[in-house]
């Protein structure tokens, strides 16, 4: 079964219109469920996808996600690269954020700032506790998210500009 089959089949709560959280609540209570989730955020997301950040926790205000030191992620410097490590940065927020949102919201990243603090080798995770809108109203949240190491030390730190607002109607 390819991936936009088995998203198909994925049951949906009819009074839940969070779907990312329907969707990570469903999965993440079968095996291997978090790497399905991980390849169905990456399909829908291409360029989040091409870093293959695996999913390994989400919950209300948190997200941790992995992703692999490879030769597609490296630099010249035999490192990973600045923008892949960006890149998880921003998963990892938004992710955090949006499965935070109410039904009835949504968001759209406004600025990112990143600082590097350190060569990233190895395995490595972005880690977000993410501010919780207790409404969709219009609103800016700053986003903090932290990559570290394998040994636990921090390699990148980010900030997520990000403006909740009510969904559109239809």
């Amino acid at each position: 079964m390819n991936v936009a089959a088995l998203a198909d089949s994925l049951p949906f709560s009819s009074n839940s219109k969070n779907v990312l959280r329907t969707q990570w609540d469903w999965l993440s209570r079968i095996p291997g469920g978090n790497i399905v989730f991980s390849k169905l955020v990456a399909q829908a997301a291409p360029y989040t996808g091409s870093i293959g950040p695996i999913v390994e926790d989400v919950r209300i205000g948190y997200s941790r996600v992995r992703m692999a030191d490879r030769r597609a992620v490296r630099n010249h410097l035999n490192s990973i690269h600045a923008v892949a490590l960006a890149n998880l940065a921003e998963f990892t927020g938004n992710l955090a954020l949006a499965y935070s949102l109410p039904n009835d919201a949504r968001f759209i990243v406004a600025g990112m700032s990143v600082e590097y603090l350190r060569k990233a080798r190895g395995t490595i995770r972005g880690v977000c506790q993410s501010p919780v809108p207790a409404t969709s109203e219009r609103r800016e949240y700053l986003v903090e998210v932290s990559i570290l190491n394998e040994t636990g030390d921090e390699v990148t730190r980010a900030t997520l500009r990000s403006l909740v607002s009510p969904k559109k109607k239809p």
